[in-house]
């Protein structure tokens, strides 16, 4: 089964694979979490090649996650590229990635990058709450049901 493959799977998190499943494009997200809007300084601070940043973009902008914004610089007119609002949902995603990668891979020494809350300069951390009780879960706290839409995707 290739990549692409799993955007018809009927499972929510298989779906999502299809899109942000390939590393450049959740390290392209990355670097626009970081301020990064400009092709060029992705692909400077990246050291992807040209041509697979611009696929990677382009599948985003696709998406509705990046927006393209055009600017003008000294020369001509450019686009730069900005989070949209289900991109900033991602936010989460890359720091659960993160959180992760802290706890079982990074050196011994401690984490790579820490995350400082900006008001109070705090760490910061992701929570898996309850929505009713606001309880902290666990995997083995969460028991799976069918959604109202795996009928309309099963049926396809």
């Amino acid at each position: 089964m290739r990549l692409a493959d799993f955007a018809e799977t009927p499972c929510n998190v298989a779906r999502p694979i299809a899109l942000l499943g390939e590393g450049w494009t959740l390290l392209v997200l990355r670097q626009a979490f970081l301020g990064q809007r400009r092709f060029d300084e992705m692909q400077g601070s990246l050291g992807i090649s040209r041509s697979l940043l611009a696929d990677r973009l382009r599948k985003l902008v696709d998406a509705g996650i990046l927006r393209r914004e055009p600017y003008r610089d000294a020369v001509r007119t450019r686009d730069e590229y900005r989070l949209t609002e289900k991109g900033h949902d991602l936010y989460p995603v890359l720091m659960a990635l993160r959180a992760w990668s802290d706890k079982h891979e990074a050196p011994e020494q401690g984490p790579l990058v820490l995350y400082r809350h900006r008001d109070c300069g705090g760490l910061t951390e992701v929570l898996h709450r309850c929505a009713d009780c606001g309880e902290e879960l666990s995997a083995r706290d969460v028991r799976p049901e069918p959604g109202p839409g795996l009928a309309a995707a099963v049926v396809r």
